[in-house]
């Protein structure tokens, strides 16, 4: 059972980042608010409690998911938003809610963050912040780590500035390449994802550290036991209510429209997942498409998955044409890596793999 539900309530966005997997998705689709609330209340009769909203833009649904918070008292919504339509007024509804917290997108200072989400964004970005600042709200960010930005978010310049706007958190996220058009160009080598491991470690160093406490999604499997999607920790709402593994992974058996939330979370596709995880002894390796691209196509094969991506379909094949060349370039050096730091990795029989 997982312990967490990531939900789009709309694909509807007031901007257009690039290489955000929501650009794939069409405009006009939302979760109606009793469709957020069914699912929900379903979530909490199987004791899940923490709720993420991503999108599309989630605070173009604000006033549904300021009404959500106050239905469900019991559990917390974490909103991933590029923070632009943060206002005073809104900061004053979730300090009355209580239970509302946020993930705010960000590319690095000025114009590494313009470039991505439009002229302007970064100033509004850091209003948003120092209100939210002001009424003791709680958030931080969700970073999209490329290979042109990746020592640009990691700076001591970038975390100290973060600080001193309230950010509590980081999220960093590798670039996935997702959907028709994506540019592998913005994956890293693996000089550039080694370097992603030991500067996050040094960010929360209790000796050294910053005041901020910091999350590499792809780098720190070994403190989650590899991935964590297909139901296992987490899963996916798509918008049209396609019941996803992860984010990233735009595959499905089941939607909200027609099965309960039960009987979603018990697909053939999580099950897959589940009989795989974790998918690699090696921690460094955790996912089953951008590290182990061959697992994926067989999951979704196996399990007669079909693509939710809405913009084109797209086949496993091609997902794993583009990223088994990242694959093969990066797993000698995860081997290396994960050898020097658990040098006795292998001498047991915990791994499955």
């Amino acid at each position: 059972m997982p312990w967490i539900l990531l939900f789009d309530p709309t694909a509807s966005c007031n901007l257009h980042c690039k290489g955000c997997w929501a650009a794939e998705y069409g405009k006009t689709l939302n979760l109606t608010y009793e469709e957020m609330d069914k699912l929900v209340t379903e979530g909490e009769e199987l004791g899940i409690h923490w709720y993420m909203c991503t999108g599309g833009e989630p605070m173009c649904r604000k006033n549904d998911l300021l009404k959500l918070a106050a239905a469900h008292q019991n559990s917390v919504f974490h909103l991933f938003t590029n923070g632009t339509l943060i206002d005073e007024e809104f900061c004053k509804e979730v300090q009355k809610v209580g239970n509302m917290a946020f993930f705010i997108s960000i590319e690095g200072i000025g114009d590494a963050t313009d470039d991505r989400r439009g002229k302007g964004v970064f100033d509004k970005v850091m209003h948003a912040m120092d209100l939210m600042q002001k009424y003791g709200l709680l958030y931080g960010t969700s970073i999209c780590y490329t290979s042109q930005n990746y020592k640009a978010v990691t700076s001591d310049e970038f975390i100290d500035m973060l600080i001193s706007h309230g950010v509590r958190f980081n999220w960093y996220f590798h670039y996935m390449p997702i959907g028709d058009g994506a540019n592998v160009d913005l994956m890293l080598n693996a000089e550039q994802r080694e370097y992603m491991i030991h500067r996050v470690r040094e960010i929360r160093g209790l000796t050294g550290g910053k005041q901020i406490f910091c999350i590499d999604f792809q780098n720190d499997g070994e403190y989650i036991d590899g991935c964590i999607a297909g139901g296992r920790q987490y899963a996916h709402i798509n918008p049209a209510g396609d019941v996803e593994p992860c984010v990233f992974i735009h595959y499905s058996n089941a939607n909200i429209h027609e099965k309960s939330l039960l009987e979603c979370l018990q697909q053939p596709l999580f099950k897959e997942y589940h009989k795989g995880q974790p998918f690699n002894h090696n921690h460094l390796r955790p996912c089953p498409m951008l590290e182990n691209p061959e697992l994926l196509g067989e999951m979704v094969k196996r399990s007669g998955a079909h693509s939710t991506d809405m913009q084109q379909p797209e086949s496993t094949q091609d997902v794993f044409n583009r990223c088994r060349p990242y694959a093969q370039q990066w797993t000698p050096a995860a081997e290396r890596i994960w050898a020097e730091e658990h040098p006795d990795c292998g001498s047991c029989t915990a791994c499955s793999k």
